[in-house]
């Protein structure tokens, strides 16, 4: 237990940048899927996005972590009314918030007040592991706030639960949008329960009908089971948002206005 407590408290800020330095680097070097010119360029318009989600992410865990207590002082949750031994109660928080959070992802396409914030980070045509960072920082109240609650409300987690489900979504928030050439074989094995970087690339495909498809973070079978898995070749993707396509609509400052403003597509 107090390996876990350990592993937890680890700041999933510090591995996203490690993991993302590495990558980034990797990108420069090896054969890449997808090819594009300016990467340098295209890094420093992204990391604007994480300095704000890091400040804002910081300001609001201090209202979420409260609310999370709370939840627990009062033992309010599914898994308070259930005798089960801590690891699988570990085991089964962590699924049970990645699929709280597919379905706020998938809300997030579908309620169009929502979807003029998330498509900041759809709006990306040249996607690469600094696509991480790129997502308006007002997402992160949607995100990290109201999802992590709801899903501690539902079911009963604690902060452990929380910061576990982090340092193992992470790596996944990242590699899931890095710029290499994958084998199709990860896709027909370990894709049929977790997302691996292809099948996520599909859902930042640029026709409707593959944006709105592949929802989950770490565990692809949210999608399957709910009706949201769809399939396309690497080579076959457009990605980015038709309306987002010119350059000038791919520069920071384009983009933290743009939920803001009518884009015509």
């Amino acid at each position: 237990m107090e390996l876990v407590e350990k592993v937890s408290n680890i700041d999933s800020n510090y591995i996203a940048i490690v993991l993302i330095a590495l990558f980034f680097s990797l990108e420069q070097i090896l054969n890449t899927q997808l090819s594009f010119l300016k990467r340098k360029q295209h890094l420093l318009q992204n990391f604007p996005f994480y300095i704000l989600f890091f400040v804002g992410n910081f300001a609001w865990a201090i209202f979420v972590v409260f609310s999370i207590e709370w939840l627990n002082e009062n033992q309010i949750g599914l898994f308070y009314y259930i005798k089960l031994p801590v690891w699988i109660k570990l085991i089964l928080g962590v699924a049970m918030i990645d699929m709280v959070t597919y379905w706020f992802h998938r809300m997030a396409h579908n309620i169009h007040f929502v979807w003029r914030f998330h498509r900041v980070h759809h709006s990306d045509t040249s996607m690469d592991s600094s696509t991480y960072f790129r997502g308006h920082p007002l997402e992160i109240f949607f995100w990290f706030g109201v999802s992590n609650i709801i899903a501690t409300g539902i079911f009963g987690l604690d902060l452990i639960t929380l910061g576990l489900y982090y340092v193992i979504a992470t790596p996944f928030f990242v590699i899931e949008h890095v710029n290499l050439k994958f084998p199709s074989w990860l896709d027909k094995t370990l894709g049929w329960v977790i997302t691996t970087p292809n099948l996520h690339k599909v859902h930042h495909d640029q026709d409707e009908f593959y944006t709105n498809s592949n929802y989950a973070d770490v565990f692809i079978i949210w999608d399957r089971l709910f009706g949201t898995f769809k399939y396309k070749h690497p080579n076959d993707i457009k990605l980015g948002l038709k309306e987002f396509d010119h350059p000038k609509k791919q520069t920071f400052w384009y983009l933290l206005k743009s939920p803001f403003i009518n884009i015509n597509k």
